[in-house]
């Protein structure tokens, strides 16, 4: 009774100082946090990189390869658009264009209905006013399942039989995010980075170690899957800042520009 009881002691401060911090990044401790509005922002989060002034225009180029239908999947997270959109906005670092399939839909709706006379004369959607996209941002999303880390194992080996009905209960969950960087103009890559969080999910407390105070604990402190997510776009968008600070152009050893011919000669 008394090894129960302080198993369960020391479960509980662990699962308290996990619900302190439910996901973990290379730079920060929280997600992408309140809005943005031309230059400004509110609420963003204190550890985002910022800029000065805006590199350029961005349009950000979401892919739906085998990543993302997993990532809605297991992780409910529809797309990793509208988290870079505000992201990239609150840094100050690009210009956010519309280059998603359903907002230029809207766009040339406008149009359409302009040509065909149904808006007002002076509503002025006529040709030349879209802005380019100077760069397009790519962003990749690589997930771990539940069972990659863990400190079940431990805990069983520490408090014997009553930890053993627990062991593996209390995993890890990792999301690892990759973000290129690519010129329109030449399509050469600008950037690339890499970001990860991961956050800590507590089940399966049954059996003899199955109490109503651990059941509540693990409600508690459960992390929302979407919420490692967005932690890995994070982290990946401020390395990448970081590296554009420090941006020099990749010169051609022959001189004469990327694409004219390259220095490995092919007899």
């Amino acid at each position: 009774m008394y090894k129960k009881s302080l198993f369960i002691g020391l479960m509980s401060l662990l699962l308290a100082s996990c619900a302190e911090i439910p996901v973990k990044t290379g730079t920060s401790a929280s997600a992408a946090t309140g809005s943005a509005a031309g230059s400004s922002s509110q609420g963003a989060n204190s550890d985002l990189q910022r800029c000065d002034r805006p590199l350029g225009t961005l349009g950000i180029i979401e892919s739906r390869d085998d990543w993302y239908y997993w990532m809605n999947r297991q992780y409910g997270v529809q797309s990793t658009e509208p988290i870079l959109r505000l992201i990239a906005q609150q840094s100050n670092c690009f210009v956010v264009v519309e280059r998603s399939r359903t907002g230029l839909d809207a766009a040339m709706t406008e149009r359409d209905l302009e040509e065909s006379g149904e808006l007002r004369s002076n509503s002025n959607f006529g040709k030349g006013q879209v802005a380019a996209a100077d760069y397009a941002l790519k962003p990749t999303m690589i997930f771990r399942d539940n069972n990659t880390g863990g400190v079940g194992g431990a805990i069983g080996g520490l408090f014997g039989s009553v930890g053993a009905a627990v062991g593996g209960a209390v995993n890890y969950k990792q999301a690892q995010a990759l973000l290129t960087l690519v010129d329109n103009r030449s399509t050469v890559q600008v950037a690339a980075a890499e970001g990860s969080a991961k956050g800590f999910d507590v089940a399966g407390f049954g059996g003899r170690a199955g109490t109503k105070t651990l059941a509540a604990l693990s409600a508690y402190t459960k992390t929302p899957e979407g919420k490692v997510v967005v932690g890995a776009l994070f982290d990946a968008f401020n390395n990448m800042v970081i590296g554009l600070r420090n941006y020099n152009p990749q010169e051609s050893a022959t001189g004469q520009g990327h694409g004219s011919g390259g220095a490995l000669q092919v007899n």
